[in-house]
């Protein structure tokens, strides 16, 4: 089942909607798509998304796959909170809390993360709600520190001046406005390939622009200081890495970097031509991606003994 978009696209609709509750009373819209007892893959977004941003996988692999998605704080339907409230330990909060809500204890699933999604799961590593509930991990499109350093969006030579040009369009303030064909152009050079298709340039813009501007100031402020070396370090789950090598935002250098720090680092996948949007522009990619790891990481027996549990409780 779907239902429309004003674009006149349609989206995935969940079998139920409900709110987590993160440790400082934040609420986070949270959707569920597919059946109880399915093999469990959880998706977080990036910075100015929403669970929309994950429409192409959740067609897929709601099919056979229990499939939770969620607003991160200030994005979608999840609420703005507080200016204290835009940290990195709150995104890990928040992943606990989204985890507990849908899962039953010690229930596994594979996580993944697009850019500050993927920022959320790293900032979680030494968590006991993430050791507890990942099978594995996957790492899309993200950077565990230098992002403003290493960015391209800005078309200077790296240094000091595009430095600090980009701290200050992370947290420029201006509204974005109505999607317009400049606005288009200036997204898709920002975050997508050379090639992407028109449609998958226009999802992105209609999701980035519907962000409100408050939390994307704020949390724009939060990437540009992050430092989540250390949960690198620390994310001892099995993971994968896939990076764009058009990706302005978070160039490949910061793939290459969490693949080589990773305990146990699944490989690195490079796809070729594509920026930093990888699960809008190459939605197969991804979901093939995710489907390995639920297959390696998830087996059959416990999708069963899941089944066998709430058949024992009905």
């Amino acid at each position: 089942m779907s239902r429309p978009l004003r674009s006149g696209s349609t989206r995935p609709v969940p079998v139920r909607e409900l709110m987590a509750v993160s440790a400082d009373g934040s609420r986070l819209h949270v959707e569920v798509h597919g059946q109880d007892g399915a093999p469990a893959v959880v998706l977080s977004h990036g910075w100015t998304c929403n669970t929309s941003f994950w429409d192409a996988q959740i067609r897929d692999l709601a099919v056979d796959h229990r499939v939770i998605a969620y607003d991160q704080r200030g994005h979608g339907t999840s609420p703005a909170v507080g200016p204290a409230g835009y940290t990195t330990g709150a995104l890990a909060d928040d992943l606990e809390a989204v985890l507990a809500a849908t899962l039953e204890p010690a229930e596994k699933a594979v996580l993944v993360g697009h850019s500050m999604g993927g920022m959320t799961i790293m900032a979680a590593a030494r968590r006991a709600g993430l050791r507890e509930h990942a099978a594995a991990v996957l790492l899309c499109s993200t950077g565990s520190s230098g992002l403003i350093a290493e960015s391209r969006v800005v078309p200077l030579r790296a240094g000091a001046v595009r430095t600090r040009i980009t701290r200050a369009v992370l947290g420029a303030r201006a509204p974005l406005g109505p999607v317009t064909p400049l606005s288009r152009r200036i997204l898709k050079y920002a975050t997508m390939g050379t090639g992407s298709a028109p449609d998958r340039v226009d999802t992105c813009a209609r999701i980035v622009h519907a962000c409100p501007r408050v939390p994307r100031v704020a949390w724009g402020h939060v990437l540009a200081g992050l430092d989540l070396d250390e949960g690198v370090r620390e994310l001892r789950v099995p993971t994968a890495v896939i990076a764009g090598t058009e990706d302005r935002l978070t160039p490949p250098v910061h793939a290459r970097a969490i693949a080589a720090a990773l305990p146990d680092c699944l490989g690195l996948t490079e796809l070729a031509g594509l920026g930093h949007m990888t699960p809008v522009e190459a939605p197969e990619a991804v979901t093939e991606k995710i489907r390995e790891l639920v297959t390696a990481r998830l087996p059959v027996r416990e999708t069963a003994e899941v089944e066998s549990k709430e058949e024992e409780v009905a």
